[in-house]
């Protein structure tokens, strides 16, 4: 996802402006690029690739204003190129865009018409032109011409603008992407998410729906899109600056899996009792008599959430005995689900911001169904049209591929599966049990990281590979699918998760000498058939690496390495057999010199379809 800042103030902009950037590299970007106003001119400079490259024009050339933008792009319309990068420009004014103009074509015909040139293959030029044609109009001010402009777009934007004409003020709006704007006592700011204006200010405010704000160094008002006063809550970000550092740590990526020992106990934190044996909830705000005329679950969510909620299936089904169905968003939202009012949805996202999902959420609702949000980021967009949810705590992730976020999202789900059973037919002495193994998790998880070394080595044997496959059974299926994607994304090697008896039914002809299969074969209910799996792989030549449970000795006789967890209740075992797998895609993507933090192609948050 694309990253926007916006400063106006009294101090140079540029630094500003870099250092927002530098917080939204986490997003994912191949341009970037400010603009800056001093007086009523605005200058503009862009670069491909990384940042550094930005600061090094910046550096031969400088450019100087106390009012600016700056932007990372993603590409969507249009090739990674200096022409194409952020900020565009018309005739009286510069902006910034984040989403898809999905009527672009149209507006650029009729644009052309009016005599209007493009320098770009960007769909964003549209909207500097469009804006430009609007302000050409007497008595129009920039936010007019926004507002006007905002009018006639189909699809998703978040936008700041600046204009020749307008001096000192800062134009944002949105629909459909997020925005911030924060203050402080003598400035203000813009970004796409709070990290851009950290450093500077805790007070934002989070633009909702069709809102422009007219932001200047000394207040901001807030319209919607007829001109009309809305009010907009403030909150303050009370989270620690330095959880968005490395701490020492080479990548964001090998922090956050060091972290989860920590951010698994503060989602727990306060949230159970182990003399009821039962979960503590309050924002859900579901009653027993609610949930008795429950009739089915539905789990809705993109990527790596959409494999946490995969586990959400397996735990609700086995604990509370009620029909769960999980959804990836993008198809959820394009075919006709049977939801009702007996139908509860739960939608997952890190971000709260994923497009699809944030989409599947309405059409829910517009359903009719009651609608709860497991995310990460307190203030999203998921965060506030969902009716109830409950928040990760795990602190800001920074690097793309998740890996803390997943985690919570487990820890999460697990939860809210003992507070559902405890009210259909667990009893206390169980829902005792299954608190006193969570509370042992963060522990667990520091003797899995204290492993690392091995883990090390065995990346060094299997880095040169092609191929992965990743089988699992059961509750580890999932975990199959996000140990695979977790190699995908970040060392850029194909891989694929399948439950492993699927294996004879397709992948069991890939098996060869050259191909590694990691198994997850933990000992539970369905370890027997697992170990059969293997056996089959074995006979076949395949290389076997195997997640297993400490003091199983037998599987060593079966395996090339082996890679131990310790012993857990069956139903949070994902929770302890993800982690040796996020460590080895790490080693292994290290080892072949990919950028673990910033995979090519990829965002943060997919804020577009």
């Amino acid at each position: 996802m694309c990253g926007i800042v916006g400063y106006v103030g009294h101090q140079d902009a540029v630094p500003i402006l870099l250092d927002g950037l530098s917080k939204l590299e986490y997003r994912g970007y191949d341009s970037a690029g400010v603009a800056v106003q001093r007086g009523e001119k605005i200058e503009i400079r862009r670069s491909v690739g990384k940042l550094v490259n930005l600061q090094k024009s910046l550096a031969q050339k400088q450019i100087a204003g106390t009012c600016g933008i700056g932007h990372t792009r993603w590409a969507t319309h249009g090739k990674p190129s200096e022409q194409n990068a952020h900020p565009h420009r018309s005739e009286s004014c510069v902006l910034v865009h984040n989403g898809i103009i999905e009527n672009y074509v149209e507006l650029k015909q009729r644009l052309l018409k009016d005599g209007y040139k493009f320098q770009s293959e960007t769909d964003t030029e549209v909207v500097a032109h469009l804006i430009d044609k609007h302000l050409q109009k007497a008595g129009l001010h920039l936010a007019d011409a926004v507002r006007a402009a905002a009018k006639e777009i189909r699809g998703s934007y978040a936008i700041t603008v600046i204009s020749e004409r307008e001096p000192g003020m800062l134009v944002a709006a949105r629909s459909g992407c997020p925005l911030v704007i924060g203050r402080s006592t003598d400035a203000s700011f813009v970004g796409s998410d709070v990290m851009a204006m950290l450093a500077h200010t805790r007070d934002v405010t989070f633009l909702e729906e069709g809102d422009v704000a007219e932001v200047t160094a000394s207040n901001v008002t807030y319209t919607d899109l007829d001109g009309h006063p809305v009010t907009r809550k403030n909150s303050m970000v009370t989270w620690d600056a330095s959880a968005a550092e490395k701490s020492g740590y080479p990548h964001f990526m090998l922090k956050e899996i060091h972290e989860q020992p920590q951010t698994i106990l503060d989602t727990i934190r306060g949230r159970y009792s182990y003399e009821s044996g039962e979960a503590d909830l309050p924002d859900i705000g579901l009653t027993p008599k609610q949930f008795a005329e429950v009739g089915r679950i539905w789990i809705v969510a993109c990527g790596t959430s959409w494999h946490a909620g995969l586990v959400g299936k397996y735990l609700l089904e086995e604990m509370v005995r009620t029909p769960v169905q999980v959804d990836i968003a993008s198809e959820f939202r394009y075919r006709s689900p049977i939801i009702d009012q007996g139908t509860l949805v739960f939608v997952i996202s890190q971000s709260g911001e994923t497009a699809d999902t944030l989409a599947a959420l309405r059409e829910a609702k517009r359903k009719g169904a009651k609608v709860f949000g497991i995310c990460n980021v307190v203030g999203s967009t998921i965060a506030r049209e969902t009716d109830a949810g409950v928040f990760l705590h795990a602190g800001p992730e920074i690097g793309v591929a998740s890996t803390k976020a997943f985690t919570s999202q487990l820890t999460v789900l697990s939860l809210l599966t003992l507070l559902l059973a405890r009210m259909r037919s667990m009893s206390a002495a169980k829902g005792g049990e299954i608190v006193q193994a969570m509370q042992a998790l963060p522990r667990n998880i520091e003797t899995i990281l204290g492993q690392r070394e091995q883990v090390r080595k065995i990346a060094e044997s299997f880095h040169h590979c092609s191929n992965f496959l990743y089988l699992g059974r059961g509750y580890n299926f999932p975990v199959a699918l996000e140990g695979a994607l977790k190699l995908k994304e970040i060392s850029y090697i194909h891989a694929e998760g399948y439950p492993a008896a699927e294996m004879k039914h397709g992948p069991i002809a890939l098996i060869d000498d050259n191909m590694p299969v990691v198994f997850i074969a933990t000992q539970d209910s369905t370890y027997d058939k697992i170990m059969s799996n293997i056996e089959e792989v074995r006979a076949r030549k395949g290389r076997v690496i195997a997640i297993a449970t400490e003091g199983d000795d037998e599987i060593r006789k079966v395996s090339d390495h082996v890679i131990y967890v310790p012993r857990t209740i069956e139903m949070l075992t994902p929770l302890l057999t993800i982690i040796p797998l996020q460590l080895l895609a790490y080693y292994i993507a290290i080892m072949r010199g990919c950028d673990v933090d910033q995979p090519r192609n990829l965002a943060k948050s997919v804020t577009v379809e």
